[in-house]
């Protein structure tokens, strides 16, 4: 094989959870641009009419699906009409989740405080959520001839738990467990054509973490942000579309022989002690 096609995800049919998000969008943009069919999956039927208009303005293929990713019926009838209108799912990209503020340790808000119900919900939100697309997405795969990838969005607070999100933290390390589970699962049961790999961002700005990073008014780092900055040795926040390459790679030939790695993405964070 040539180094043109180690990357070529040209004809596959990849469904992305999360996708009228702003790293799922990213994604979504990236894999349509190189010529994958592109499902993708959210509850925003305006964000998505903005990604698929970029997506066939830059002559790719995609569709909107509207989902709830708790509800597995719902998610077998997506999964149904992608294939008639597609073909059999090659790629699943779990990129849906996100944090809850209740589940976040603050002085006014301490942890010893913290509601079950918001703790179960951030939980539920990342490793559920990203557990019941993978049962549905994840058996088309299998059943796929050809086999195919899953990749799961983990975190830097998976390994090295952040301050104040003690529930987000602690359901990205879980997202990470399953990772590896799952590609064993999916190797002992289906051989090598199904593998499941990780990709853990360091920080980038979304909707959910953009003002806690940075200052609504005035665009400058919070306190918060700059302390992330300053242990991040490349010296700033990264942009979504640095995160195509991994992905590309681990959906790819060129990944064949990856599977159940945790993959960072985050200038630097990751290898730094602070001092």
């Amino acid at each position: 094989m040539n180094s043109n096609e180690l990357f070529t995800v040209s004809g596959l049919v990849a469904v992305v959870t999360g996708g009228t998000g702003v790293l799922g969008g990213a994604m979504c943009k990236a894999l349509a641009a190189n010529g994958a069919k592109v499902a993708v999956l959210g509850r925003s039927q305006e964000k998505a009419d903005a990604i698929l208009s970029d997506i066939a303005a830059a002559g790719g293929e995609a569709a909107f699906y509207k989902t709830d990713i708790f509800d597995r019926e719902s998610l077998q009838n997506v999964a149904n009409d992608i294939a008639e209108s597609f073909g059999p799912i090659d790629v699943l990209v779990n990129c849906a989740g996100g944090n809850k503020a209740g589940a976040t340790s603050t002085p006014e808000n301490p942890f010893w405080n913290l509601p079950a119900d918001d703790l179960e919900g951030v939980m539920k939100l990342n490793i559920v959520g990203t557990m019941v697309p993978s049962q549905v997405f994840g058996k088309a795969i299998a059943d796929n001839p050809k086999g195919g990838t899953i990749v799961n969005i983990s975190s830097m607070a998976a390994s090295q738990p952040l301050t104040k999100v003690v529930g987000y933290s602690a359901s990205k390390a879980a997202i990470d467990n399953f990772t590896r589970w799952m590609s064993v699962f999916m190797n002992q049961n289906y051989g090598d054509k199904v593998r499941v790999n990780a990709i853990a961002p360091g920080f980038f700005l979304t909707e959910q973490n953009r003002f806690l990073l940075t200052d609504k008014e005035t665009g400058d780092l919070t306190p918060r942000g700059a302390t992330i900055i300053s242990q991040t040795p490349m010296g700033r926040f990264g942009d979504p579309e640095e995160l195509i390459g991994a992905l590309l790679y681990l959906v790819s030939p060129a990944g064949k022989f990856v599977t159940g790695i945790v993959l960072p993405v985050d200038g630097g964070f990751s290898a730094f002690s602070g001092v």
